[in-house]
């Protein structure tokens, strides 16, 4: 019961501690241990059975003796603190402030876990969001309420394009001229990340701006394992209570979902469990889910949460277990290439591999353009045939090909120097990416045109354009 202490510990093995078990103790449970100088360390219920309790601690279990240690079970799951003063505070992992300030003043708390969503509560994701960047406006279209995670590598500027998105992302009223932009507020997730690349992201929140309109979860290298693996219920916590209860947009940014999976797997390891696929628990797939699903929106609430996580591929392996999984749950992929990279262009979005499953719904007259679904159709049949020709240019040279093959490595040319690439500041709005893209599409003869009405073609490629 809440407020019972138990003396004595029956075994530590690391930051697992094995205690007798008590009654009415529960999965997640928190967890406060004592040591002999009484000083408080918190930790959550990891397993049990009949005879005992593993809990883990946050941190490490140095100064813990099995004699003098005394554990109490507090009779509750691991909350965070929400209210009106979220925005423009930095916390760590668990959701304690380390701006300097002292905790919001609020005695609403939430369950970390968050609360399952009835599908029949569920609004169908449609409206548009303007990031600015024309690889993923155009092509791979970012939804209100969507998951789309950003596959990345090792090198790859999956950081600089996250705060580009942050800086840019927002959501415009086609219907009415006179209504304006609706601006996200950003719930950042890092987990298991270096110090520069928190520093980083700090830096760019503050220097562009939207620092006030940011909450801000911190779980460092070296921070304890299960820090990472709170961190981001901690940060949807937030996302949910801005969204749902304070009518907000919420963009949550989630990097690195490699390192929580790889603490997923430390834990999983210290609990003996048997390994799955390169030694992840076989719940993997599950426990990201019971994450990318908090995303979306609900009826009765004009609020929503679209989430951008961030994994970097494991040698660059789009078949690896993390990616693999994250696929099959979220709506799409941006994936990032090393060659476009290699070769100066930024953002170095691959232009086959990612998708938006839901761009088909929120593009169209009355909310980008009407040319916008043929214009995307067409330039990415006519990226794919480029990379066909490309390929066959390696084998037989690139002077043996067809005048109509050698327009078309023009236009690939022209498409990656033009349309992908832009500057890391640069905001072309939804209107831009699609005048850019027919311009590019002039590099290809009339008739190979095929994706695209008639209408169309001579209503934005006439010469004056």
């Amino acid at each position: 019961m809440k407020g019972i202490e138990y003396r004595g510990l029956t075994r530590i093995e690391g930051p697992v501690v094995i205690t007798a078990r008590s009654r009415n103790v529960g999965f997640n449970e928190m967890v406060a241990v004592y040591d002999r100088e009484n000083n408080r360390r918190l930790g959550r219920v990891l397993d049990l059975s009949e005879e005992w309790t593993a809990v883990q601690i946050f941190g490490n279990s140095t100064g813990l003796s099995a004699d003098d240690s005394r554990v109490e079970f507090l009779d509750k799951p691991m909350e965070l603190r929400v209210g009106a003063g979220l925005l423009g505070r930095v916390f760590n992992g668990l959701g304690e402030p380390i701006d300097g300030y002292s905790n919001i003043f609020s005695s609403k708390t939430l369950d970390i876990n968050g609360l399952p969503i009835n599908p029949y509560a569920r609004t169908y994701p449609r409206d548009f969001i303007q990031t600015g960047i024309s690889a993923i406006d155009g092509m791979n279209t970012l939804i209100r309420g969507q998951k789309l995670p950003i596959f990345s590598g090792n090198g790859l500027p999956h950081n600089r394009l996250a705060a580009q998105i942050v800086r840019q992302a927002k959501i415009l009223s086609f219907n009415d001229n006179s209504a304006p932009s609706e601006q996200f507020v950003v719930v950042f997730c890092a987990m298991g990340v270096k110090n520069d690349v928190a520093r980083f992201f700090l830096e760019d929140f503050e220097h562009s701006g939207v620092l006030n309109n940011v909450v801000v979860f911190l779980s460092l290298a070296d921070s304890p394992s299960l820090e990472r693996l709170v961190a981001p219920r901690c940060a949807l916590t937030a996302a949910e209570y801005l969204a749902y209860e304070r009518n907000m947009h919420v963009l949550v940014v989630m990097t690195d979902m490699t390192n929580y999976c790889e603490a997923m797997r430390e834990v999983s390891s210290i609990r003996g469990e048997v390994p799955s696929r390169k030694g992840y628990p076989g719940y993997l797939y599950s426990d990201l889910a019971s994450l990318y699903e908090r995303a979306g929106k609900i009826k009765d609430s004009s609020g929503s949460i679209t989430q951008i996580p961030i994994l970097s591929m494991p040698n660059d392996d789009i078949s690896h277990p993390i990616p693999d999984l994250s696929g099959y749950i979220t709506e799409g992929q941006i994936v990032l290439d090393r060659e476009l990279f290699q070769r100066g262009i930024y953002p170095p979005v691959a232009g086959l591999p990612s998708l938006s499953r839901l761009m088909k719904d929120g593009i169209g007259p009355g909310m980008t353009r009407e040319d916008h679904k043929d214009v995307s159709s067409q330039l990415f049949a006519a990226y794919a045939k480029v990379k066909q020709i490309r390929n066959l240019a390696s084998i037989i040279g690139e002077e043996e090909l067809s005048v109509s093959d050698k327009q078309y490595l023009k236009f690939g040319e022209k498409f990656e120097q033009t349309y992908l690439s832009q500057e890391e500041y640069e905001n072309r709005d939804i209107g831009r990416t699609l005048d850019i893209g027919w311009k590019v599409l002039k590099e290809l003869p009339r008739e190979e045109l095929l994706r695209v009405r008639e209408e169309y073609i001579e209503k934005y490629m006439s010469p004056n354009k």
